[in-house]
């Protein structure tokens, strides 16, 4: 019994051991001529940092004849970087006779930029397909514009510098102020090379993480007639106007009609009142003698002289208007 529990405890403390003494990695570091002492690797246990992590990679500089030490591997990945990438945008860019320092190297993935890509990048350019840009000739027709932008990696600039949406924003700001400065759109079809030129010599790369290599279009459609649409709707625009102030023409009219129809039943209302008066007016003149019998009977035949003087009037005037 006592053996078996000797036997199990031996194999605890082996376990526990190896776990925290990495022999295997040890010796797999001997083997490649890497010197990683014993007590490095304890120590790296120590820290939580996996030993895997850090001397698989120091042996690929190693072989590769890149000068980094233990202490940059480890403190690039205790800062939250991924050191096998480093290592390898490192080979690469020995490979490509690139220079490119491990502190820049480690600057550049802890920026949260692919180091690996960025390195690939420089060596074989990449191809940007911008979207459809719409632009407007001085003619008023829609020209709409798909262009590649082939750009190469600035590694001097990936730290700080703008991405691939600045790149296609400015490529597409380029597009539509050149197209907009052509008098006619079939200028832009017949040359849609200098569409190229002018904005390639805007000098778009400023500030990014990118130099542009060439800016090429790919299509060229016509659209719409812009600048008609734009007449169009401005025609439009100035007939609702018009209606507007008519109707508001024609409302004033009516409201000034309606006006004019009540003063003449009221000026109506007071020619009957005072014509009202006027039976009650003679009466009294009779009675206090202001007036004779006889200036009445005149009166009386002025009234009715000048009663058939009117029908006869109107009577003329119908039959003119019939004759007509």
């Amino acid at each position: 019994m006592d053996i078996i529990f000797m036997l199990v405890f031996a194999v605890i403390l082996a376990s526990v051991f190896l776990h925290f003494v990495p022999i295997g990695l040890w010796i797999s570091a001997l083997a490649a001529d890497v010197h990683v002492g014993i007590f490095t690797l304890v120590g790296m246990r120590m820290r939580r940092v996996p030993p895997s992590k850090i001397v698989m990679p120091l042996i690929k500089a190693n072989k590769a004849g890149l000068n980094v030490n233990v202490n940059q591997l480890e403190a690039h990945y205790l800062a939250g970087g991924n050191v096998d990438k480093v290592v390898d945008a490192l080979i690469a860019s020995q490979r490509a006779e690139i220079t490119l320092p491990f502190e820049r190297a480690a600057a550049i993935d802890l920026a949260g930029r692919d180091v690996l890509e960025a390195v690939q990048m420089s060596v074989n350019p990449k191809v940007i397909e911008t979207p459809l840009v719409s632009a407007v000739a001085k003619n008023g027709i829609e020209l709409i514009i798909k262009a590649r932008v082939t750009v190469r990696a600035n590694i001097d600039r990936l730290v700080g510098g703008a991405g691939e949406p600045t790149i296609i924003a400015r490529v597409g700001e380029g597009i539509v102020t050149t197209v907009g400065s052509a008098e006619k759109h079939t200028d832009v079809l017949e040359n849609p090379d200098e569409i190229s030129r002018t904005v390639l010599g805007k000098g778009l790369d400023a500030g990014t993480a990118f130099e542009i290599l060439s800016i090429d279009i790919a299509d060229v459609d016509v659209g719409r007639n812009i600048g008609a649409q734009l007449q169009t709707d401005q025609a439009e625009a100035d007939k609702r106007i018009a209606q507007a102030k008519a109707e508001e023409r024609r409302a004033m009219a009516v409201a000034q009609e309606q006006e004019m129809k009540a003063y003449t039943q009221e000026m109506e209302a007071k020619v009957v009142e005072a014509q009202a008066e006027v039976p009650h007016a003679m009466a009294t003149a009779l009675r206090e003698g202001k007036m004779g019998v006889m200036d009445y009977i005149n009166m009386m035949n002025v009234q009715s002289d000048t009663e058939m003087r009117k029908s006869i009037s109107r009577t003329g005037v119908k039959k003119a208007a019939h004759n007509a």
